[in-house]
């Protein structure tokens, strides 16, 4: 980036708005002019105390002078990097840098090195122990292939999520064998497949291989974790890696009414008071912060995480009794509830766990 040029960030959201806090942390000599987004829609007008304008109306305020001297960071999801890059030029504006998820993750990395909340796995010693990793993949038979291949890790085994739901088969292990709940994926989406996993690797009558560290991870969306982070787990007494938690303005609460209704967040409140009270007394903390855990995306011990899912699934299990057709409902909202619940059970045990970061790799 140059020192010299103005800064905006095209985008307005988790992934935007991460950006412009490492940046403020990191280069303090940069300023953020302001937000770019291609409609105003759901975004606000103001972020971070930084205008949030339109792609169009802020081009048109610029001379052909000042153009050149704007820097824009994309900080979007990256299969809409392209389209942004000509809209971009057709605006005029042609010095522009794609923030992919693996510079987003470096950026995140290099922020949160000195911040206990958000360790970076990449920031302690590599041991001598390699670590012993189960961790699934999430693949659904609608997933379009890669744009370019991806050479997956020998730890990463697939699963196809909602198997019971179509004859299509994409993954040798599927999320309908056994005990399951693959028919509720519509709903669940991924944790279809953390469900699955509790009830055959996780409890004590399950699968015993010796594996140290289990997980979940999607088609699109991978931890990545290096070799060298893998040797980093065990001898530093890791007990569960989580993606870098993305900012949202002006709380998590706000973000996920996009997803989830009033009625919903009524029916966690309630089975949150019936099931697990002390998790309600801190649920309001929670959701009045700006730092959720993205995705369902967890590695953790192998007792770490079967706790985690024993105190999770009943939760889900009675939000869908008390939430409106909560049953039969087609919007992934129980997969929305999960971020969430991740994000409380994680941030409420950070002291008792020993829970490090990793950039999360988007695949297109």
């Amino acid at each position: 980036m140059g020192a010299e040029m103005d800064l905006v960030i095209y985008g307005a959201q988790g992934m935007a708005l991460g950006a412009c806090e490492a940046i403020s942390n990191l280069y303090p000599q940069r300023t953020v002019r302001c937000f770019l987004v291609t409609e105003r829609k759901i975004n606000a007008g103001t972020v971070f105390g930084v205008p949030v304008n339109t792609l169009d109306a802020f081009a048109e305020s610029l001379s052909e002078d000042e153009k050149n001297e704007i820097e824009v960071l994309i900080a979007t999801p990256e299969n809409v990097m392209p389209e942004i890059e000509r809209s971009l030029e057709e605006h005029g504006l042609r010095a522009h840098v794609r923030l992919t998820s693996e510079r987003w993750a470096m950026l995140m990395g290099y922020h949160y090195a000195s911040d206990k909340s958000y360790l970076p796995l990449a920031s302690l010693p590599v041991g001598y122990h390699r670590a012993k990793l189960r961790v699934l993949m999430a693949k659904f038979y609608r997933d379009k292939p890669l744009s370019a291949p991806y050479g997956t890790p020998d730890w990463i085994t697939p699963i196809q999520v909602g198997a019971a739901l179509c004859k299509e088969r994409v993954a040798d292990l599927l999320d309908c064998d056994g005990e399951n709940i693959s028919e509720k994926n519509i709903n669940y989406s991924e944790l279809t497949a953390l469900y699955w996993m509790w009830k055959h690797w996780l409890l004590e009558d399950g699968v015993s291989d010796g594996g140290d560290y289990y997980g979940l991870v999607h088609y699109r969306r991978i931890l990545d974790l290096s070799e060298d982070d893998v040797y980093r787990l065990t001898d530093n007494g890791v007990d569960v890696v989580l993606p870098y938690p993305m900012p949202y303005e002006p709380d998590i609460e706000a973000h996920h009414e996009r997803y989830l209704k009033e009625e919903d967040w009524n029916a966690v409140w309630t089975a949150l008071r019936e099931l697990r009270p002390e998790y309600a007394a801190r649920f309001q903390g929670i959701l009045r912060q700006r730092y959720l855990y993205n995705y369902n995306i967890v590695v953790a011990r192998k007792k770490v995480l079967a706790d985690y899912c024993s105190w999770l699934f009943p939760i889900l299990e009675r939000v869908e009794q008390i939430a409106p057709k909560g049953d039969v409902r087609a919007d992934r909202y129980i997969g929305y509830v999960g971020e969430t619940l991740s994000t409380l059970y994680f941030m409420v045990n950070r002291d008792v766990l020993n829970i490090v970061h990793a950039g999360c790799r988007f695949l297109v």
